[in-house]
């Protein structure tokens, strides 16, 4: 039995709301073995925590890059 039928024998046992879990999981392991979506993925979970930190931190960020940018610290 190879490890791809017996992870899909232990997944049949599991009642549905762990069967989503492990589909969740997956679905994370395919995302971050595609560099263009865990690119996209890492780009979202940032929008996220800036959200999470509110506006002020968000603004105060906003201030810091445009220095970073005139400063030539960083290319956009």
């Amino acid at each position: 039995m190879t490890t791809l039928d017996a992870t899909i024998a232990q997944i049949r046992t599991l009642p549905e709301p762990l069967a989503r879990e492990v589909s969740d999981y997956v679905d994370f392991l395919v995302t971050r073995h595609s560099a263009a979506r865990w690119e996209a993925w890492q780009g979202f979970e940032e929008g996220m925590q800036l959200a999470d930190r509110g506006i002020d931190h968000y603004l105060a960020d906003l201030v810091s890059y445009e220095g970073q940018l005139e400063r030539g610290e960083i290319v956009w």
